[in-house]
């Protein structure tokens, strides 16, 4: 549209000088003129586009004086030909761009003064409704048309604008997003790692105490008994082979497979009395068909981790462990006659390193407690122990509807 105005304005000025050559006209002042008139133009029309590219911003008082002078100099060429009034629909254009509205409307209406009078003097006739009425719908167009094109540019910068800052909040949301994901990943990481810390303890670390033992049982023992704790020795070495595998594949713990949580007890309770001599007992009360399998693989770990302590610190006569579901809950208890310990030291006292023990009971309450439920031991030297492990039923259901699912199938 500027491109228009600047063809326009170069349109009526030759037509204005056209006529004005035919009408008479001074040559050479009406070449001077026109020469100042589009020297101030040209120059001029630099500050036209900037005032264009930003209309939000305020006008440099400098627009309105290059149209004032702009003016002035049409003023001269009117007076020489009153055939250049023409160009006074370019200065209405211009006034629009480069004045306020304050400033514009008087401007216009001189501009318009003039227009009326030029022919008004040159022919010594006033002008006619139509000489008054035209010029005054072209100024009023003109304003118009300059305020629309106005409006049009200052709507496409804001759009402009808003692109820009939607594009940037896009990338926001994309780099926040991927911080959120690998905040979740190294959560997910970490939880893996905790997982496998604890099945790793629940199952090879106590494998091989219990190999460890046999071991150093059979270096004292005679020959019979030592072929006797070398079969229980490779057996348990077998079964910890194949568990390692299960771990590595974030299996279910093999006692669980095919059979349920008071099964996978009486066969670990049956090995340790096969290994140790220790005399054991399981007391099942209510039906546990139906437990989710992470609640199963919680209390089997908490299990073998009792049971482990039993074996390598209690030098206990006989055990008892107790599995009972009520309504809302499922219980692990596991009592033995030991020689005991501080309970209480025991739960002041900072977690040890996994190497030097101490972490089996730690990792069971940690366990327990992400399901709702939680891990509690009563022990006082020489008076036994007794852990009791327990899981909100409800609670594990609502959070694993698969797994119980696929136990009732």
């Amino acid at each position: 549209m500027t491109a228009v105005q600047h063809v326009l304005f170069a349109l009526l000025l030759v037509i204005g000088l056209v006529r004005a050559v035919q009408d008479g006209a001074a040559t050479v002042p009406l070449l001077l003129a026109t020469l100042a008139l589009v020297g101030w133009y040209a120059a001029g029309a630099r500050l036209g586009r900037r005032a264009q590219d930003q209309p939000s911003a305020p006008r440099p008082a400098l627009g309105a004086w290059f149209l004032l002078g702009l003016a002035l100099v049409w003023v001269a060429l009117v007076l020489i030909s009153h055939e250049l009034v023409w160009l006074a629909f370019s200065l209405w254009l211009l006034a629009g761009h480069l004045m306020t509205t304050r400033v514009a409307l008087p401007f216009s209406l001189a501009v318009l003064g003039v227009v009326v009078a030029a022919p008004w003097h040159a022919l010594g006739a006033p002008p006619g409704a139509a000489g008054i009425i035209g010029p005054a719908v072209g100024a009023a167009f003109a304003l118009a048309l300059s305020r629309g094109q106005q409006r049009l540019v200052r709507e496409n910068i804001e759009r402009r604008r808003l692109v820009e800052s939607l594009v940037r909040a896009q990338a926001e949301s994309e780099l926040l997003h991927a911080e959120l994901a690998s905040a979740q990943r190294e959560s997910g990481i970490l939880a893996e790692r905790t997982r496998l810390s604890r099945d790793i303890h629940d199952t090879l670390a106590q494998g091989f105490s219990s190999i460890l033992l046999l071991a150093r049982a059979g270096a004292v023992a005679d020959a019979d008994r030592r072929a006797e704790l070398l079969a229980q020795i490779e057996a348990t070495a077998s079964d910890n082979l194949v568990e390692a595998r299960r771990v590595v594949g974030a299996l279910a713990p093999q006692q669980l497979e095919g059979s349920g949580l008071a099964s996978a007890l009486r066969r670990i309770l049956d090995a340790q009395a096969d290994e140790t001599g220790v005399a054991t007992e399981l007391r099942v009360e209510g039906d546990l068909a139906s437990l989710p399998t992470v609640v199963e693989v919680a209390l089997l770990r908490a299990a073998q981790g009792a049971l482990a302590n039993v074996r390598e610190h209690s030098a206990a006569r006989h055990v008892v462990v107790t599995l009972t579901e009520s309504d809302d809950s499922v219980r692990l208890d596991v009592v033995d006659d030991g020689r005991g310990f501080d309970a209480a030291a025991w739960a002041r006292a900072a977690p040890s390193a996994p190497e030097l023990g101490g972490y089996g009971l730690r990792s069971s309450r940690a366990r327990l407690r992400e399901l709702g439920g939680g891990l509690e031991i009563e022990s006082q030297a020489g008076s036994g122990t007794a852990l009791s492990a327990y899981v909100p039923l409800t609670q594990a259901f609502s959070s694993h509807p698969v797994d119980h699912e696929e136990d009732h199938r």
